[in-house]
């Protein structure tokens, strides 16, 4: 399952991604309301643990604009503010829970095992035309053939398969694949999506990666 973490106070978001990666899941952290909206935009997670008190856009206003996209992820909300009130409008705002801080950590990982029940199962495969990538060994798949994919190649072909054909831009996927502190550029998803085209053509894959100037990349279905 994969959790997005948004809260500004970095040693707690970073903590809270410690400890449920330590329980198996999937989880990426955002440290302010913006960045937090454009990684929730991208429609791939299952739940997103959203801290209330951040300077720009607040946790109440993320959620607002959340739902008014008609996404129906899980939202648990943490906050120092323990007021009725606060419950109330937070709740209202589009929260599933609200959970105050302190909390027992134990308190934490019972409500978002609860929250992803609601979910379902998790996915294992991730399918686009007559291809499938594997998530649990990295593999790339069409027919009878299969290639295994480098991690990088992994991380991209995932975010654009999750996408499907939604546009990525590069600054997305350098963010999510090579992180905020990195030193790549923009040259490197190129490379990537290079190395993803000569393997997609080498497996038979009816999936081609579309480029558009200044939007980014997305998928294709050639047979579509």
């Amino acid at each position: 399952m994969r959790i997005l973490v948004i809260e500004d106070e970095k040693r707690l978001a970073d903590s809270l991604q410690i400890l449920l990666e330590s329980r198996g899941y999937t989880v990426e952290t955002a440290y302010d309301g913006e960045t937090g909206a454009e990684y929730v935009g991208l429609g791939i997670y299952d739940l997103v643990i959203l801290d209330v008190m951040m300077p720009g856009m607040d946790g109440y206003a993320l959620a607002r604009r959340i739902r008014a996209q008609r996404c129906a992820v899980p939202i648990l909300m943490l906050t120092a503010k323990s007021g009725v009130d606060d419950r109330v409008e937070g709740l209202t705002a589009g929260a599933d829970y609200y959970l105050t801080k302190p909390f027992d950590t134990r308190e934490l990982l019972a409500c978002v095992g609860a929250l992803l029940r609601r979910q379902g199962g998790q996915v294992d495969v991730l399918t686009f035309g007559n291809t499938t990538l594997d998530l649990a060994d990295g593999t790339l798949a069409c027919g009878s053939e299969r290639i295994r994919l480098s991690a990088r190649e992994f991380d991209v072909m995932r975010l654009l398969m999750q996408s499907g054909s939604r546009n990525l831009s590069k600054e997305t996927l350098l963010a999510r694949v090579w992180g905020y502190d990195s030193n790549a550029v923009e040259n490197h998803v190129e490379v990537y999506v290079g190395f993803l085209r000569k393997k997609l053509a080498g497996i038979g894959s009816n999936i081609r990666i579309a480029a558009i100037r200044k939007l980014g990349y997305h998928l294709e279905d050639s047979n579509g």
